[in-house]
């Protein structure tokens, strides 16, 4: 009885081992699956960079798709709504590295950390649970162990029972010789030894065994399980701040993004309708004066009456050809077919305006005012290159005084070639703008005041006395004053030349006496304002001199020699430097 509880508690003993066993088990599947969770995590970030990337990529893709090309930009620049759309494509531009900054971050950052965890977690995981599984396998080993001995012991034990029964039924049996009891004796009490020494051997065993169990639940596997906890904790800080980290790279660009939506917002509020209105009109006002009414024939009269001169016409069908080709040759009447084509802008036949492959050098095929503002750009452009061809000759001036002074620094001679070419450009840009400013003087009905053609020696002699310096302090001569023509100055409408016509013009309509004033036609008209930007004092005879922001009539604009005309508030005219002064243009404000 003694034996068999002794075996139902040692039965009890083994499957609490197991029972443990089996926590130290599901301790292992849990802490896979966090490895499972930071390698999905890690998948999850990897994805939402890519996302990112192709968003932003997306994004720059159509930014360059819908970018304004040069013709764009030389057509629809000028308007407030183009700018405004380009505008906010620079701004989405600007997103979508908001969105590579997002992508590049969270890669470089936590999906390397994450990395990093990943690869620590397992190799710290694998270590305990190898430490785990080898405390468990001695656990296992001495259980194994004390289960033999008492097998064994079990086994003597009942033998040594049968052998004492055996010699106790030959000691009663009279018939058994004393030798055969004899025998039986002996076999008892060698059963007995066994028996003892097998009891002896459990005993031992089984107090390995529970000190082995006492160590393995009280000390080595809560150890083990520690760590374990430890490392799994570590990991799920981690965890923690690597999705606040993910969130706080978001957080820290939306203030850039803010700011290029801010700029979106902005580009649209400086839409104008007013202003590109105008720029509309600027753009396509064609400058023809508005053609006169009609007169009426009346060809019941068999004499109608010649309005200028008082003679009459007959009106044959000769004379009425005469007439009608006549009112084709006055100012009206030459401009009339080419304003059909201006009116008719925006139609779609093809007779309605006539364009040319080629474009006339002087713009004469344009209109008056699309011509004098082309004429304009031109000038501008020369005048910058002007600019540009002068300082690189004043560098390549100081150079070689630098040489003549050093020769060791080098040859001055070597730049004679390049001075001559660059004074050939600046030869050919001044005759250029001289010609491209006498076309203006066309368009814009004057006469040209001033000459640009530059003799064969005034770049030869700046060689050696650097007259071409456009410091300030070096003013140029001004030029000759000359008397203006005797036509009546009209900016915005160009003159055709005066051809006789039927139709009296309605300058003929006034009697000569009334222009013959001389000090009227010797005045200018005023064209604009300026301000004087420096001093200036007249050396020269034809300049005027003017104090700092002094503000003084425009009567004539720079002819491309580098002077204006104004007039002082005390009625003083003469020349002052185009670079002293801010001009502004009352044709400026013309819508």
């Amino acid at each position: 009885m003694k034996h068999e509880n002794l075996i139902k508690r040692l039965f009890l003993h083994i499957q609490y081992v197991f029972s443990g066993v089996d926590q130290y088990d599901t301790v292992a599947v849990h802490t896979q699956k966090g490895v499972d969770f930071c390698e999905r995590f890690t998948n999850f970030l990897k994805e939402r960079s890519h996302i990112e990337f192709e968003y932003a990529k997306n994004l720059k893709r159509l930014v360059k798709n819908y970018q304004p090309k040069k013709k764009d930009e030389e057509e629809y620049g000028q308007f407030s709504w183009a700018r405004a759309f380009w505008d906010l494509l620079k701004e989405l531009h600007d997103l979508a590295g908001q969105h590579e900054v997002i992508a590049e971050n969270t890669q470089g950052n936590v999906m390397k950390d994450l990395s990093n965890l990943i690869q620590d977690y397992k190799q710290d995981r694998k270590k305990e649970l190898q430490e785990g599984a080898k405390i468990q396998e001695q656990l296992k080993a001495s259980l194994a162990q004390l289960e033999k001995r008492e097998k064994q012991y079990e086994k003597a034990f009942r033998e040594a029972e049968k052998a004492t029964d055996a010699y106790r039924r030959a000691d009663a049996d009279i018939n058994l010789s004393r030798a055969e009891v004899e025998k039986h004796r002996n076999n008892m009490m060698l059963k007995s030894q066994q028996s003892d020494d097998c009891k002896n051997e459990y005993a031992s065993q089984l107090q390995q065994t529970n000190q082995h169990q006492h160590e393995h639940y009280h000390t080595h596997m809560p150890q083990v399980f520690q760590r374990l906890q430890n490392i799994d904790e570590n990991r799920i800080d981690k965890m923690k701040s690597y999705i606040k980290q993910s969130a706080d790279i978001e957080r820290n660009i939306i203030p850039i993004i803010n700011t290029c939506i801010d700029g979106m917002v902005k580009a649209s509020d400086s839409i104008n309708a007013v202003e590109d209105s105008r720029s509309v009109v600027n753009k396509y006002k064609s400058g023809y004066p508005i053609p006169s009414d009609i007169a009426f024939d009346d060809l019941s009269n068999s004499q109608v009456p010649d309005g200028r001169n008082g003679n009459t016409l007959t009106t044959t069908p000769k004379n009425l050809n005469l007439e009608k080709g006549s009112v084709r040759q006055t100012v009206s009447g030459g401009k009339s077919k080419k304003r059909t084509g201006i009116l008719g802008l925006f139609s779609s036949s093809k007779t309605n305006v006539t364009r040319s492959d080629d474009p006339k050098e002087d713009f004469s095929d344009l209109p008056p005012s699309q011509r004098k503002k082309q004429l304009l750009k031109k000038i501008d452009s020369i005048k910058k290159e002007i600019t540009r061809e002068t300082a690189e000759r004043e560098g390549m001036l100081k150079m070689k005084d630098v040489y003549v002074q050093n020769p060791a620094l080098g040859d001055p001679n070597s730049l004679d070639k390049k001075i001559e070419e660059n004074g050939e450009k600046l030869d050919s840009c001044r005759k250029e703008l001289s010609k491209f400013v006498s076309y203006l003087d066309d368009a814009e009905g004057k006469k040209s005041t001033t000459s640009l053609a530059v003799s064969d020696d005034s770049l030869s002699r700046s060689t050696s006395d650097g007259s071409v310096n456009r410091d300030p302090n070096i003013i140029p001569p001004p030029p000759s004053i000359q008397q203006p023509n005797n036509d009546v100055y009209t900016p915005d409408i160009p003159h055709s030349p005066k051809k006789k016509s039927s139709i009296p013009d309605d300058d003929e309509l006034h009697s000569p006496d009334e222009f013959e004033d001389p000090e009227i036609l010797e005045q200018y008209p005023v064209i604009g304002t300026c301000r004087a930007l420096y001093s200036f004092t007249a050396e020269n005879e034809g300049s005027v001199t003017m104090e700092e922001n002094e503000e003084m009539s425009v009567l004539e604009q720079d002819q491309g020699d580098g002077w204006t005309r104004v007039r002082k508030k005390d009625e003083g005219e003469g020349f002052v430097p185009t670079s002293y002064i801010q001009i502004h243009f009352f044709d400026q404000d013309e819508v």
